[in-house]
């Protein structure tokens, strides 16, 4: 009997040992893993059964030179105004009352006050601290304050159209443009149930199963963008648009050996916490990846590298320029129509002529330069990691028309997304590769666990034997010929380019004689580069040429990355 009393004494015990650990574990759940949750629905005088589910979502950082992460887009938090119409007694006072606290119409307040079978009717959101104060003091039944969380970007402006925004499609609130797109899924998070079983997921072993979850839609993502750097980008591109009254402005500012972009932005651009007061949504709209151009001169050095590379052509080679030529009864002419005789493809280069690229083109024939444009990328999306990508314009060299290569040759005829020509350019001062443009460093999960994003090389272009002749071909333009040699460095090396084309009018064919886009790159130090600079300009006023406009302003880019890298002098 005795044995029997101790027995059911000891499975007494267990059960309420098993019991209070249960208990234990439960209050550890709901006060620590939940608590978030319940201090929000206790704060804000709200039943958690109401459809209210509180906003979260992963951040996104910029990257300092020294890899510090730098909040590009978080969530901030403050009071949504709501009602529960059930409690309101007297509806004509609180619509009185509110409208005057919150400069709302005082209509639209007692319409949903008026819903006496709806329990939740949310008002307003992210109200300012005195409102908040206001409607505490009034201490209405059945006004609501609620703690909300909602997107914000500390840098407002700053990179707007690398990042995106939130907003809603429809009835959807999702990541819209930029990265807030990209990673839409990646950033969600997606409230736990505060009212799941427990002990019910870790029998079954749904445990793990929440922990995929949270490794697979929950991070955060660090960018390769630099705030200093990206800020003195934009300045730049402001300043050019006011001085020169152009339509558009853009730039980028990419590592050539990796394909990691420091700076990329365009204006006119916007403010993602107020995106909705934008009037055209062209501003979301990344220039650089989403729209293609007729970049112009700036593809005379894709030109003469791919005759280096197939051995049609050396620097030294010489035509006859007459300042024009005539191809299948079209006229291609030099932009001066002017004649320069015996000519040099570094004169091609230096003095930027029509005629002498067309010329380059034509000693290597149609397939082989078909080949290298290939090679270069011109056929392929970049697969940058931003949405929306552009696709290039090559059609016209499907005609077979040798006007159409020609034409090509100096930029004109084929329309590219800027990415993509930023990339080919790069691959001439990288040794010839190609490489993945990007603009994510690396994904942090959750549960510690990091991605990193490394260097993909897509192919190459050209020998690292054509990459240095290019590079000197293209350092002796900028120490002897562009903008007079203001450009050159005593100490430092530049390659670089400008280009100048006509804009073409989609409406009676042709080109507009008085609208030109500008771009310009540049990289350095030239024989082992550590940025490349690109620059465009959509119809600036009252200038001619892109060695006017965008020449200095590369200049002061290039010598604030020298100075803020420290980087060394290469001569």
């Amino acid at each position: 009997m005795q044995t029997k009393e101790r027995g059911r004494i000891r499975f007494l015990a267990v059960m309420i040992a098993l019991a209070g650990i249960i208990f234990a574990v439960r209050l550890f759940y709901i006060q620590i893993v939940q608590g978030a949750y319940f201090a929000e629905a206790a704060e804000g005088q709200f039943n958690a059964s109401a459809s209210y589910v509180p906003y979260d979502r992963g951040s996104i950082y910029f990257s300092n030179k020294n890899g510090q992460p730098f909040s590009a887009a978080s969530l901030s938090s403050g009071y949504l105004l709501a009602l529960n119409p059930k409690l309101i007694t007297n509806p004509q006072e609180v619509a009185r009352l509110i409208a005057s606290t919150t400069n709302m119409a005082e209509a639209d307040i007692l319409a949903k006050a008026n819903k006496k079978d709806d329990p939740y009717e949310e008002i307003a959101h992210q109200l300012s601290s005195e409102v908040v104060d206001s409607i505490k003091t009034l201490k209405l039944p059945g006004v609501l304050l609620v703690h909300e969380q909602w997107r914000f970007y500390p840098a407002r402006d700053l990179a707007a159209q690398v990042l995106g925004f939130v907003g809603y499609q429809g009835d959807v609130y999702n990541g819209r443009y930029g990265i807030e797109r990209q990673y839409d899924t990646t950033l969600t998070r997606l409230p736990a149930n505060p009212y799941s079983n427990f002990f019910g997921d870790v029998v079954v072993g749904l445990k793990e199963k929440v922990f995929d979850q949270d490794k697979a839609r929950s991070a955060d993502v660090v960018l390769t963008i630099e705030p200093q750097v990206q800020t003195l980008l934009e300045s730049k591109l402001k300043e050019l648009m006011r001085d020169w009254r152009a339509k558009s402005a853009a730039g980028v500012i990419i590592d050539p050996q990796t394909g990691e972009i420091v700076a990329m932005g365009g204006v006119p651009s916007f403010d993602p916490n107020d995106y909705g007061k934008v009037t055209d949504p062209g501003f979301y709209e990344n220039p650089l990846v989403e729209n293609v151009y007729e970049l112009g001169s700036i593809m005379k050095p894709i030109t003469i590298a791919s005759g280096l590379d197939s051995g049609n052509l050396k620097a030294a080679t010489t035509y006859q320029d007459r300042g024009f030529i005539e191809l299948e009864g079209k006229k291609i002419s030099n932009y001066d129509g002017k004649a320069r005789g015996v000519t040099t493809m570094q004169d091609v280069l230096n003095q930027s002529l029509n005629v002498g690229a067309a010329y380059a083109e034509s000693l290597m024939g149609k397939d082989v330069y078909r080949t290298y444009l290939q090679r270069f990328g011109f056929f392929d999306k970049t697969g940058i990691d931003l949405p929306n990508e552009a696709t290039n314009l090559m059609d016209n060299l499907n005609s077979g028309h040798q006007v159409d290569f020609a034409t090509a040759a100096f930029g004109q005829g084929i329309a590219v997304e800027p990415l993509s020509m930023v990339r080919a350019l790069a691959a001439l001062g990288n040794g010839g590769h190609i490489m993945k443009p990007h603009v994510t460093k690396s994904i942090d999960y959750t549960l510690s666990l990091t991605e990193e994003i490394k260097p993909i090389e897509q192919g190459r272009a050209i020998s690292k034997e054509s990459s240095d002749e290019i590079t000197r071909m293209l350092v002796k333009v900028v120490d002897e010929h562009l903008a007079g040699g203001k450009l050159k460095m005593e100490h430092y090396s530049i390659a670089a380019k400008t280009g100048t084309a006509q804009i073409a009018n989609p409406d009676g064919g042709g080109y507009y004689a008085d609208r030109y886009l500008h771009s310009f790159f540049g990289y350095f130090p030239a024989y082992n580069p550590r940025f490349l600079v690109f620059l465009m300009m959509r119809e600036p006023q009252n200038v001619d040429y892109a060695s006017e406009t965008l020449a200095l302003p590369f200049r002061d880019i290039a010598r604030f990355l020298i100075s803020y890298y420290d980087i060394p002098p290469d001569r």
